[in-house]
């Protein structure tokens, strides 16, 4: 009966807009345990993910009487269509791929509550817990298991079809499935990936310093450690450059589902009219992103070290404003760091009467190196 049903909500996800679904036990997952314990004990961790190891590898403490585990994975788009370029004078920024179109997470969480309904009818007293990367359980480590694809040396899924350009999610049920064969293939001797990584947050194929990580970094509220400042570049949220230089992700990423469609002037932005931005209007221009999550200060914040990774002169004067006015001392002391970078008489005038006034011992400290 369960290999009928299997084959029914196989058939029934391809018409609701999943790429691909594949099966797997809900049996603790142990080696992914231990490593997670490394990754603790070497302070790799971001601090974003389930702080609780034992939730994160025992589906049974999320569902009782667990037995499966369905894995989706949904396509994304790697290929902006007609991108505007940055000029000197309107420099731009750039959002990660996975933050292009409409949050990821209400998509995914969409096909799951359809897939749920689904088997409800089929199966009334099956029970059932979804979750889409904020979840407990490590997406990866699901997504293997079931099938869906290998992890990479990028610590990413990566698919035949589609390569690592995927959104992950998963359901537990109470329902027993025949499990799905994982994908042996891996990356081989291939290490681009590792050699590309801008800050060498890959250690090792496989293993993430996530405190290193542009993506992490990116979404940090505090102050940019300054040796990753101008590693970070024009990237406002995420980075990509690991999936880029991927010889597999070649050619992909071309079919995708409609809502991840990107607007280019949302995921390319001008960097000097986001700084202006309130909260509402970054609400309404920005809230459907996935990288919107975090609020719009870390936003600003990327835009203000990219414009001091550009150099751009015209974004002096909007520059020394923030430096003076603003009521954020992480946007004033970063503000002043790219002062730094641009130079010029005016800009080192207005640091040093700042500096005079300024209150807030880690701005201080910022507009001190900046000005030597």
């Amino acid at each position: 009966m369960n290999e009928e049903l299997k084959q029914e909500i196989i058939a029934y996800s391809k018409t609701i807009g999943i790429d691909k679904i594949g099966f797997a036990s809900a049996d603790p997952f142990l080696t992914l345990k231990e490593r997670l314990r490394e990754q603790q004990r070497l302070g790799y961790a971001s601090g974003f993910e389930e702080s609780d190891i034992d939730l994160r590898t025992e589906p049974e403490r999320l569902l009782p009487y667990a037995k499966s585990i369905i894995a989706i994975a949904l396509s994304y788009p790697s290929k902006l269509k007609n991108p505007p370029k940055g000029v000197k004078g309107k420099r731009r920024g750039l959002f990660c791929r996975a933050s292009w179109g409409a949050d990821y997470h209400h998509v995914l969480n969409d096909r799951l509550q359809k897939l749920q309904e689904f088997i409800e009818s089929k199966v009334p007293d099956a029970k059932t817990a979804s979750m889409v990367d904020t979840g407990a359980l490590s997406d990866r480590a699901v997504a293997e298991r079931a099938g869906i694809g290998f992890s990479g040396k990028n610590c990413m899924i990566i698919t035949p079809e589609y390569g690592s350009y995927v959104y992950l999610g998963e359901m537990i049920t109470t329902i027993p499935f025949e499990p799905d064969t994982p994908i042996e293939e891996g990356c081989g001797t291939c290490n681009k990936c590792v050699e590309s990584c801008p800050t060498g947050a890959l250690i090792q194929g496989g293993q993430l310093d996530a405190q290193k990580c542009i993506a992490f970094l990116t979404q940090k509220k505090d102050f940019i450690p300054k040796q990753y400042r101008k590693k970070i570049g024009n990237r406002l949220y995420g980075c990509d450059t690991c999936q880029v230089v991927c010889p597999i992700n070649k050619g992909k990423g071309e079919e995708y589902q409609p809502e991840f469609e990107p607007d280019p002037e949302k995921v390319k932005p001008e960097l000097l009219p986001l700084l202006s931005l309130s909260n509402r209007q970054f609400k309404e221009k920005y809230g459907e992103m996935a990288g919107s999550w975090r609020g719009k200060k870390p936003i600003q914040r990327n835009a203000i070290l990219a414009l001091g990774h550009f150099k751009e002169e015209s974004a002096s004067e909007t520059l020394r404003q923030l430096l003076t006015d603003d009521a954020r001392p992480v946007i004033r002391g970063t503000a002043a760091w790219a002062l730094g970078e641009i130079g010029g008489d005016d800009n080192e005038l207005a640091m040093q009467q700042a500096l005079q006034k300024e209150e807030d011992e880690d701005v201080i400290k910022e507009i001190e190196e900046a000005l030597t």
